[in-house]
């Protein structure tokens, strides 16, 4: 008889609340006075946690599939600006072929992603064109190939003394495209460093050191965040666990996701992702 998961549903709630929180803090809302409209951060909380969800449960649903044992995803509460450090699940058994480290591997981000677009495309058509003497002290968001793109062809062209304050659900989806690059960077055992390896094999660690510095250099060069990466992905280590069965052939299908993959991080990765107007 299998236990009720009570420290994933504990963590899932604190995590709401605290993104919830946040949500609020980002309209306006001062909570000591007013905690009775904590309500007005529902945009940003659903949202942020409808991505990490399907993020999360489709590298589960996937891990299912293929008889890997998985657990449910844990959410992480943390007074962060967004309320969370995410969100992850646990491998409890190893992957058996290439073709099951490509579903795993790739359902997260693509499934997140889609999700995050949504919520982008919802939320750049409610979000407003303000002067930008009114953003100053704010935190300016970096702008992605995708993100830009978006915002073009939703909002148009914005003057060079304005500047787009994003409605929270379009917040949230900034936060899931710019989440689903960080995860799909191919190294070591991040989501794209299982799709990497399954694609490449060991060519993956070659590619593994050379994007770590490649990461430590924009680190010097244009976001400190990056250099931290690096030493973080280098400590964690650049090499991926085999599969049990390397021989079983990688499909069209799969190849396919894996390079879709690749297409996402290319349209969704941010060289500068936070600053200070």
């Amino acid at each position: 008889m299998k236990k009720f998961p009570y420290l994933h549903l504990i963590l899932f709630i604190l995590t709401l609340l605290s993104t919830l929180t946040v949500g609020a803090l980002q309209t306006g809302v001062d909570l000591i006075k007013e905690p009775d409209k904590i309500y007005k951060g529902f945009p940003f909380a659903v949202s942020l946690m409808l991505i990490l969800l399907s993020h999360e449960l489709s590298h589960y649903f996937a891990s299912k599939k293929h008889r890997v044992q998985a657990t449910l995803p844990y959410f992480i509460p943390a007074p962060t600006i967004i309320g969370t450090f995410g969100a992850f699940i646990k491998m409890k058994s190893p992957i058996l072929t290439r073709e099951s480290l490509i579903d795993i591997g790739a359902s997260g981000p693509i499934v997140g992603f889609i999700v995050s677009l949504i919520a982008t495309i919802i939320g750049l058509h409610i979000s407003e064109v303000v002067p930008a003497a009114q953003a100053k002290g704010a935190l300016n968001l970096g702008d992605s190939l995708l993100f830009s793109f978006l915002c073009r062809i939703i909002i148009g062209v914005t003057p060079s003394d304005y500047d787009i304050f994003l409605h929270p659900v379009a917040f949230a989806g900034w936060i899931g495209l710019f989440v689903t690059s960080i995860n799909l960077i191919p190294v070591g055992q991040l989501d794209g460093g299982h799709i990497a390896y399954a694609l490449l094999g060991e060519k993956h660690v070659r590619l593994s050191i050379f994007l770590i510095v490649i990461m430590f250099l924009l680190g010097l060069i244009l976001w400190e965040g990056w250099a931290l990466w690096a030493i973080l992905l280098t400590i964690l280590g650049v090499r991926h666990p085999p599969v049990l069965y390397w021989e079983v052939f990688l499909d069209r299908k799969r190849r396919f996701a894996g390079w879709t993959a690749g297409l996402i991080l290319v349209l969704t990765f941010i060289p500068v992702p936070f600053q200070i107007v």
